[in-house]
């Protein structure tokens, strides 16, 4: 009798302990379930087919900013510029198309990624070099690089442009939408990089205390210009996704999705101060936003509500954040 009681109470305490590691390490599935559950049961028409191809489509641009933001917060920074890096590649994307045709494709893509590249190594070299505050050095970056937008296209959209154009923004793969595919391959990527490699701890160590990183023989500099490229990288990706699913280059693209990001990013447990989360639940937390935005749209919630909700939602994420780091010293 008492072996029985002792197995029924080790089980119990088994069951509570997964359950308070889940909540603690995975608490983004747990929000996301909810939040599936209650706009199945509010918002018309959300478990469509066509509604859930939207939403993964849309989170696939998110997603994939999310995933450079990603490793730039870990490293115990952050990055303001990713909308306009992506605007900017996007904008050379279909500069490039106009000009030669949809058979120009690849040479796009290339100029886009490169275009992603450089701005990401000048935010390396101004954060890391120069020592200028991430939030202040990726600020002006955001300023400049929409800057470069607008002059080289003079505010004006690219239209009129080859049917081809809009395949990586609205094309599909055995019926995946080829966004949704190049955004799983992203955050494959991001979980090798940052959980299986050397390079991803150094990320970790660098968010986590950069002096003694560097006193045990982290090249910091280049870290931190690495974590800065990849994002300028990720960033020109989903720029030039963007721009095809929207069919058109526009100047203004993006605006804003830096913050999305960065709320798909909080809201996956990575902690603001760096060093510690998973990119598995910037995943999650990715999916979260884009089902978030899709939902209030459906039930016809105001734009202007809607950035307050985003904004409080944003707030909550950071506090939780900081409640954690407080509870763990």
């Amino acid at each position: 009798m008492a072996n029985a009681t002792n197995k029924s109470n080790s089980a119990v305490k088994s069951i509570e302990n997964f359950f308070l590691f889940s909540t603690r390490e995975y608490a983004i599935v747990y929000m996301l379930l909810g939040l599936f559950v209650f706009l199945s049961a509010t918002a018309q028409n959300f478990l469509s087919l066509d509604n859930m191809v939207n939403v993964f489509r849309q989170s696939a641009i998110f997603g994939i900013l999310a995933a450079g933001e990603f490793f730039v917060i870990i490293s115990g920074m952050i990055d303001l510029s990713v909308s306009s890096t992506a605007a900017l590649a996007g904008i050379l994307f279909a500069m490039i198309i106009k000009a030669g045709g949809v058979e120009m494709t690849p040479l796009a893509i290339l100029a886009g990624i490169l275009a992603g590249l450089v701005v990401g190594i000048v935010n390396g070299l101004l954060v890391s070099k120069l020592r200028i505050p991430p939030f202040i050095a990726t600020l002006g970056s955001y300023l400049y690089v929409r800057g470069i937008v607008y002059v080289s296209t003079n505010a004006y959209p690219i239209v009129s442009l080859d049917e081809g154009y809009n395949y990586l923004g609205r094309g599909f793969i055995l019926g995946i939408p080829v966004p949704v595919i190049i955004m799983v391959l992203v955050f494959l990527f991001s979980i090798i990089l940052s959980e299986r490699k050397k390079l991803g701890r150094y990320f970790y160590a660098i968010g986590g205390n950069e002096e003694a990183a560097y006193l045990s023989g982290i090249d910091t500099v280049k870290i931190k210009t690495l974590a800065f490229t990849v994002c300028g990288l990720l960033s020109a990706i989903a720029g030039i996704i963007l721009m095809s699913r929207l069919g058109s280059g526009q100047p203004n693209a993006a605006i804003g999705y830096e913050f999305e990001a960065i709320i798909a990013v909080v809201l996956g447990g990575v902690s603001f101060s760096g060093g510690k989360g998973k990119a598995l639940n910037v995943f999650f937390g990715t999916i979260f936003v884009a089902m978030l935005v899709n939902g209030m749209t459906i039930l016809n919630i105001n734009p202007f509500v809607q950035q307050i909700i985003k904004g409080v939602v944003f707030i909550v994420a950071i506090w939780t954040d900081v409640v954690r780091n407080r509870t763990k010293k």
